[in-house]
């Protein structure tokens, strides 16, 4: 993967967070446009153990032609202890669990 084409993510968004959060490297990851898009708008996040998580509310079909597959284990890695804090916040607060 070329660094080029990653985009910069805050986990917890920047009109959320306190000004030490804005600026904490453990709010941040490295995404591709894509997974940024969806991740942005709750439609996948990740477990602290690094699984993609996919939301109920997530168009399988959608999510496919994104490469990311329904029964498809994807793990992306650990996640220090300051991150496992901001992506507790964003499957609380951002990630969609129902459509209601």
């Amino acid at each position: 993967m070329n660094p080029e084409h990653l985009v910069a993510s805050h986990i917890k968004p920047w009109r959320e967070a306190s000004n030490k959060e804005r600026l904490s490297g453990a709010n941040g990851l490295l995404l591709t446009p894509t997974i940024d898009h969806l991740f942005d708008r709750g439609f996948i996040s990740f477990s602290d153990d690094g699984e993609l998580l996919q939301s109920p509310v997530a168009d399988p079909y959608s999510l496919g032609r994104m490469g990311i597959h329904q029964n498809q284990l994807t793990l992306v890695g650990g996640f220090n202890t300051d991150q496992k804090h901001f992506l507790a916040y964003h499957r609380n607060e951002i990630f969609l669990k129902s459509a209601s």
